[in-house]
């Protein structure tokens, strides 16, 4: 199989479907059935103190805490495919058991409460324990294919880790998580998932950017589901803490739990598990780049070790092309994880992640040469998905690198809309296209509804975008493909429905009227973003102007 068609194959999620959470049980139970065991908490040591109140907590992954109970649990949304995950029956998903479960009103058998115990770097600096502040555990599902997954409510209520926070979230923040999950699912990128949104008819309060106008704003709970909740923070702790042992603990589980084809824990198998994490990583933030995604608070209590897309806070998606942006008015400054910054962070990262497991190795020469696969198959990864984008049938760097090098260019002399970019450029016909007579104007025309600003297509920048045309198709045409073949392979990987900033925002202010209805709408469009959709196209249009500002659609806080 050639590259470009496994990498199709990977971003239409075939593998990644099938690896990690089965969306086609072979039986369906009730919800008051479900399997659990929660080995986390059998194998690894607990907080030995049962209080739920804000504290260090030492030598310990977890504290026992529960969630805490809200006036009026309302179903708003629920994802079919996480359901068939967990074996679960639509009247389950659908009974007000459910609602109660899924707010934290009510415990399963078999369920048993705990957070998370965890530090992490926040904007390069070390900032101590921090934890599940606002996440609990309900336990871990064994489905009926025998596939673990850990059922999490955010916003469920204050735990050991909330510091000075209330534990709470707020409708705004659980729908853009609750749909971000999903559509990340459906674009092929390795993500955790989201089951259910509910409301707990209660007001939390809020000041979204910090500036001293707090409001009460709909309270929410969204049920995040993954095989492990497990951080690049989590590791960190304990060697910032000495407790050594500890942290030899929770890497032997992790490995014998998530990484069990690695074999039994040992000096080389630590080695071959930081090095798939380090591939995992890269592969991920390939994927990132891909279509656009900026995670926007890239902090290591924020990254997965399970190379998952995980804690979606103030995310955007890249609309204009633009590497230096940022969706985290926190950020706004210094744009340490701007689109741009993404690769760099995440090997910065590992970084510390190396230096967190450094006792395990006892010498750095391995860990470096781990790490530098990350470069390496970064780089691999970026040059061969760029030339999938491009409907190329492989890279090749004589002619590619300086292709891509312009493109890149391209796209910022005038406000391009990246998505809709690819997708228009898909759809040029090049078999009978006479390259040396058509003008520069007729040449770009069909790019021109990717244009934010088409007025400021002067004569030189007009002229810039034809060449790097004129070269790209000349290219494509040498590459053999028909412009039917092209056209299939780039609208496999060139998404035509994103959750973009506004349409998110959009769903939001309806829901907090009252009105669900553009959550479902839009939960239904984004499980096939890849596949031109009848009666939708207002979903595929650039950001309007109203937006480019406006809180939500423009910039967000780590509060959204």
């Amino acid at each position: 199989m050639r590259y470009d068609d496994a990498i199709i194959m990977m971003n239409m999620s075939i593998q990644y479907k099938k690896t990690q959470m089965n969306p086609h049980p072979s039986a369906t139970v009730a919800l008051e059935n479900l399997r659990f065991d929660n080995q986390f908490i059998r194998e690894l040591p607990a907080d030995p103190l049962t209080e739920n109140h804000c504290r260090q907590v030492f030598s310990a992954c977890y504290s026992f805490v529960e969630p805490t109970p809200v006036k009026a649990p309302k179903l708003v949304a629920y994802s079919k495919e996480v359901a068939q995950s967990l074996d679960l029956s639509t009247e389950s998903c659908e009974s007000d058991l459910f609602a109660q479960v899924f707010t934290g009103n009510q415990l399963l058998a078999g369920m048993q409460p705990y957070a998370l115990c965890y530090g992490g770097h926040q904007f390069g600096n070390w900032a101590g324990q921090l934890g599940d502040g606002r996440a609990i555990n309900l336990g871990e599902v064994l489905n009926s294919q025998g596939q673990r997954l850990t059922l999490q409510l955010k916003g469920a209520g204050q735990t050991p880790y909330s510091r000075t926070a209330d534990g709470l979230a707020v409708l705004r923040s659980s729908v853009r998580e609750f749909l971000c999950s999903e559509a990340m699912h459906h674009l092929g990128i390795p993500t955790t998932r989201a089951l259910s949104l509910t409301l707990t008819g209660e007001k939390v309060m809020r000041d979204m950017f910090y500036d001293g106008r707090a409001k009460l704003e709909p309270g929410a709970v969204v049920c995040r589901v993954a095989p492990s909740f497990t951080r690049f923070g989590s590791f960190q702790i304990f060697d910032s803490r000495k407790e050594h042992d500890l942290l030899q603990k929770l890497v032997d589980y992790t490995i014998r739990t998530d990484f069990p084809h690695l074999g039994e824990p040992c000096r080389e198998v630590y080695l071959a598990w930081f090095s798939e994490v380090c591939l995992k990583t890269a592969e991920l933030i390939v994927h990132w780049q891909r279509v656009g995604f900026v995670h926007g608070v890239m902090n290591t209590d924020n990254m997965s070790i399970l190379g998952l897309t995980i804690d979606y806070g103030p995310y955007g998606w890249l609309e204009n092309y633009d590497p230096r942006w940022t969706p985290n008015t926190t950020d706004a400054a210094g744009r340490r994880y701007c689109f741009g910054n993404q690769p760099q962070i995440g090997l910065w990262n590992l970084t510390q992640l190396a230096s967190s497991i450094f006792s395990l190795i006892g010498d750095v020469a391995p860990l470096k040469q781990a790490l530098a696969l990350y470069g390496e198959h970064f780089a691999k990864s970026w040059n061969d998905m760029m030339a999938a984008k491009l409907g190329l049938q492989a890279y090749q760097a004589e002619t590619d690198e300086k292709l891509l090098t312009e493109l890149l260019q391209v796209l910022q002399l005038v406000e391009t809309d990246m998505t809709i970019f690819y997708r228009k450029l898909a759809n040029f016909k090049i078999e009978n296209l006479d390259l040396e007579k058509i003008s520069d104007d007729e040449l770009i025309a069909p790019l021109f509804v990717a244009y934010y600003e088409p007025e400021k297509l002067i004569p030189a920048v007009e002229k810039r975008i034809a060449d790097w045309l004129r070269c790209y198709l000349n290219r494509a045409r040498e590459d053999g493909l028909s412009d039917k073949i092209r056209k299939e392979k780039m609208n496999a990987i060139n998404p035509k429905f994103v959750l973009r900033n506004y349409l998110a925002q959009q769903a939001i202010d309806k829901a907090e009227n009252g009105d669900f209805w553009m959550i479902g709408e839009l939960l239904e469009l984004l499980r096939n973003p890849y596949t031109e959709q009848d009666g939708k196209e207002e979903f595929a249009q650039k950001r309007p102007d109203w937006a480019r500002q406006r809180a939500g659609c423009s910039m967000l806080s780590c509060s959204s």
